[in-house]
């Protein structure tokens, strides 16, 4: 039984950022970033480094390295529900931004969490 609940954000008009990056990737990398979002589902708070790492103010990592490139997924935490906000590729560290960015969709979600779920 999976220790947290793990769902996708959603933007207003119901896609989900996550997905939409995915997408792009080649099918070995999507595989690993499953694989890391179901061991995340296992392992909630627990989870550390090398598959995931806090970078700041409630934001965290999931790590996938793939053929010398480092891949991200940007989550944070509401209640016991892990929220995924989307993915990158990354050079030495996390872009300012993509945190920022994270940040601005954990307060979308925390005002409305119903409506920025993803739901197939």
């Amino acid at each position: 039984m999976p220790q947290v609940e793990v769902v996708l954000f959603a933007e207003d008009d119901g896609t989900a950022p996550l997905l939409e990056w995915l997408d792009e990737q080649p099918e070995k990398v999507q595989d690993r970033c499953v694989e890391r979002i179901d061991r995340l589902a296992e392992l909630g708070h627990e989870m550390r480094r090398p598959l995931a790492a806090y970078l700041r103010d409630g934001i965290h990592e999931l790590r996938v390295q793939r053929t010398h490139v480092n891949y991200r997924m940007l989550y944070f935490f509401h209640g016991g529900t892990a929220v995924i906000s989307h993915g990158l590729i990354k050079e030495r560290e996390v872009p300012g931004g993509e945190i920022e960015l994270a940040l601005r969709r954990k307060e979308q979600f925390e005002s409305h969490p119903h409506g920025h779920t993803f739901r197939e």
